[in-house]
């Protein structure tokens, strides 16, 4: 979304960046747009002088917590001398459990914080200091995060990074037209950074995802967008009405986020707009955790932040071999820290450099969260079989369909396909799926396939492929 780097880059005098109690836009913007630029220049570091840079911020963020933060006081106890990678790993559920005492302001209590998110949203922030995100609670308890004025500005900084790297300029005298189409909740990480950056220098139509694809085509329409940031079960869904006449824009950047983003989502973009995606990988706890570069190569964001692609048991994995879960440790969030803590998102570190230049790993795109292995009685005995949802993918990625989401239930398996798709399709593809899972020596469930007109979405409307209401019971 280029309009994103005009508003950094040339700020205007009438912008707020985070609501009026962060006093003065043209000052909040100016402070934004040398934040990134700060950023940036770690992009021509060398590989040392980036794990020289991050040693120094861990050392300075471990004393700070041992001085501040009386969970962690407890927490690290008898490890302040010990290497990053023994120390405990940090849930979301000890997060939470343990929320008054991670936080370093005293006057925090998660009481308070969780009434203030409960209540009409407003511009007033949090003790009038602190914006308040809270994740969606899909995958559990949801996670509650707090951003100082400082951090705030240097996290709305970050999520315009990806713009500089998709080589998408923007052109003040004559700014393009974008769409947002993400969650409205005033909570939600992209709709408060979506309020940060209004401007009238960005021309920006803000849709909900949850809204009826008809009424998304109308209102782009009207709107003629040239700049798009859509989840991607979305953004499949308006190729395909563009591919049929129905939607008629001109876009010339496409982003994504916040969703598995498929190969066969790329694909439609590229027959309906001739344009890459380009997709960024994020998390409310820390956005961007990755994003592509130019050379179509995800990098992850290890300037900010160390970066663990670890196992099971919480072993970091060399380059090539596919994990179960990150581990983030924040190095410029004091406000809560968070030291080691688990995202359960299955990543693959890839080996070598790239020749963008940039000194940060990369990684192939995500494969989805270990929530999104689902689990089977075994065929030949009382065990279970876990089910991998690129299994899935390799399947339903083939099936002309303009999005498709897999629902496990206790009743059985239900594959819901939105689209045209031909209803003789519905029984090859209910036996293919019988025999993958035969393959995997998995007892096959009850398998339907329906056709729907939408996806079933979350409260802040992304529509997840894979969904499990069976209770998570590993052999």
């Amino acid at each position: 979304m280029p309009t994103l780097q005009n508003a950094v880059d040339n700020p205007a005098p009438t912008a707020d960046a985070a609501g009026p109690s962060f006093g003065a836009g043209l000052f909040t913007l100016l402070r934004v747009g040398w934040q990134r630029h700060a950023q940036e220049r770690s992009c021509t570091w060398s590989r040392d002088r980036l794990e020289r840079h991050q040693a120094s911020r861990l050392q300075a963020l471990r004393s700070f917590v041992a001085a501040r933060s009386p969970f962690y006081q407890r927490f690290h106890r008898g490890l302040e001398q010990r290497p990053l990678q023994e120390l405990p790993i940090l849930s979301k559920a000890t997060l939470m459990e343990n929320f008054d005492g991670v936080v370093t302001d005293r006057r925090i209590r998660l009481a308070d914080v969780e009434r203030y998110l409960n209540e009409p949203a407003t511009a007033r922030l949090f003790l009038d200091r602190y914006v308040a995100l809270s994740t969606s609670g899909t995958t559990g308890r949801r996670g509650v995060f707090l951003f100082d004025p400082t951090e705030w500005v240097a996290a709305i900084a970050a999520i315009t990074r990806p713009i500089a790297w998709s080589g998408a300029a923007g052109n003040l005298r004559n700014p393009p037209k974008s769409a947002l189409i993400a969650s409205s909740t005033p909570w939600h990480y992209s709709a408060r950074i979506g309020k940060s950056l209004s401007t009238r220098l960005l021309p920006t139509l803000r849709l909900d995802a949850a809204e009826p694809l008809s009424a998304l085509v109308q209102r782009l329409n009207d709107w003629q967008p040239t700049a798009l940031a859509v989840y991607p079960s979305v953004l499949v869904q308006l190729a395909d009405e563009q591919l049929a006449g129905r939607l008629k824009i001109a876009l010339k950047n496409v982003a994504t986020s916040a969703e598995v983003l498929t190969a066969e989502a790329r694909r439609r973009v590229e027959q309906a707009w001739g344009i890459r995606v380009f997709d960024t990988y994020g998390a409310t706890e820390y956005a961007p955790i990755a994003a592509e570069c130019t050379f179509g190569n995800k990098h992850l964001f290890e300037d900010r932040a160390i970066i663990e692609i670890v196992d099971e048991q919480g072993r970091v994995l060399p380059p090539g071999q596919r994990g179960d879960r990150i581990l983030l440790t924040l190095l410029e969030r004091h406000t809560q820290p968070l030291i080691r803590y688990e995202i359960s998102d299955m990543v693959r570190e890839l080996p070598g450099t790239c020749g963008c230049g940039r000194p940060f790993r990369m990684i192939e795109s995500i494969e989805g969260r270990v929530e999104d292995v689902l689990f089977f009685p075994a065929r030949a005995s009382d065990t279970t079989v876990a089910i991998h949802p690129n299994l899935f993918h390799a399947i339903l990625e083939t099936v002309p369909a303009t999005g498709w989401q897999v629902v496990h239930e206790t009743r059985g398996l239900t594959v819901y396909l939105t689209g045209a798709v031909d209803e003789s399709l519905r029984d090859q593809l209910r036996e293919r799926v019988r025999r993958m899972l035969e393959s995997q020596a998995a007892q096959p469930p009850v398998i339907e396939v329906r056709m729907t007109a939408q996806l079933q979405r979350g409260t802040t409307g992304k529509a997840p492929l894979i969904v499990s209401r069976v209770a998570r019971v590993a052999a």
